[in-house]
């Protein structure tokens, strides 16, 4: 697939996947987002020499949607990967209308669009395992949708329409359910990152419910990897799970990264209350995307907590200058 646009592209995993296509000289990449394009600091891409092969177009799906369609009408790409989102789990609570707009009113005035057109032969939906809610045991692709926010329940709407679109018209959707992504150039306010950041700046990490909530964390790059094979050899209408093979409490992983930097987890971090719809275990089964796309994760958690780590350092004058919480946007 020569021409892909990708949606969501400012984003962390958005940014990533736009990289690792810039890879092949064989792909031309259309990078779409609401806000302007950042830097090197949170942008992979950056750092390449020659961008002649990639273009950015700030849009907001919910306020620009004409001149979105308008885009895509005109570069009638073959491929259109959806990483556009409101992606934040507690904050769904205080204004749940502002995710359903995004995640599915957007999205379906979208895909009513792009399902009349035939330039385009495969549409990636970046989904979200928090549509089964509290996973436990081997969680599977068939699993039944049981979301604890507004968040899962308005991502799982999305993965119905798009179904209901694929069933009825052969729409080439395939979609990608990922665990707790995390990398350098993650959004700060994540507890990665910010822990590193808080160690650095000798900040007490707060530890929701004890830090003892069980994460599948998997690197960016290790998603970005499982996206383009599921773009390129993934079945229409079929869903694929992205994980490691074990998860890990976040305690331990904030433990590592105490360790890591030569402090204590005891002097570093504090026990505060659990958010409203935080589940216990997130662990799912990615055997599909194994057998059927050759997919494994490659970066092993220390070696990619150590990747984090490495970029707060070095972009640490940079980093001190942004925000450390999460800042909503409608």
């Amino acid at each position: 697939m020569s021409k892909i646009l990708v949606l969501g592209a400012n984003s962390f995993s958005g940014q990533d996947f736009v990289d690792l296509l810039l890879d092949d000289p064989v792909h031309t990449v259309i990078g779409v987002s609401r806000s302007p394009e950042r830097s090197a600091l949170f942008l992979k891409y950056k750092l390449r020499k020659d961008l002649a092969r990639y273009r950015y177009v700030r849009l907001d799906v919910n306020r620009e949607m004409p001149a979105l369609l308008a885009l895509l009408d005109a570069e009638q790409p073959e491929a259109v990967v959806n990483f556009a989102a409101q992606s934040e789990v507690a904050p769904s609570w205080e204004h749940p209308e502002h995710w359903f707009q995004t995640n599915c009113v957007a999205l379906a005035e979208l895909v009513n669009h792009l399902r009349r057109r035939t330039y385009l032969a495969r549409y990636v939906h970046i989904s979200s395992p928090e549509v089964y809610g509290t996973c436990t045991g081997e969680v599977r692709e068939a699993a039944p949708l049981r979301p604890s926010t507004p968040y899962a329940a308005s991502k799982a709407a999305a993965d119905l329409l798009l179904l209901t679109y694929f069933k009825q018209f052969d729409f080439p959707a395939v979609f990608v359910r990922a665990t707790n992504v995390y990398g350098a150039r993650q959004q700060l306010f994540k507890i990665i990152p910010r822990s590193v950041v808080f160690i650095r700046l000798g900040k007490t990490i707060e530890l929701h419910g004890g830090g003892a909530a069980v994460k599948s964390y998997i690197h960016i790059r290790d998603v970005s990897r499982g996206e383009l094979a599921i773009l390129e050899k993934g079945e229409p209408g079929a869903i694929y799970h992205l994980s490691p093979s074990e998860g890990v409490a976040v305690r331990d992983v904030v433990r590592k990264i105490c360790e890591r930097m030569g402090r204590r987890f005891e002097d570093c971090t504090v026990v505060v209350g659990e958010r409203p719809g935080q589940d216990a275990a997130y662990v799912i089964d990615s055997t599909r995307a194994r057998t059927e796309l050759g997919w494994k994760p490659w970066v092993p958690l220390e070696d990619g907590l150590a990747d984090v780590v490495a970029w707060v350092d070095g972009y640490w004058e940079e980093i001190v200058k942004q925000t450390l919480t999460y800042e909503h946007k409608a």
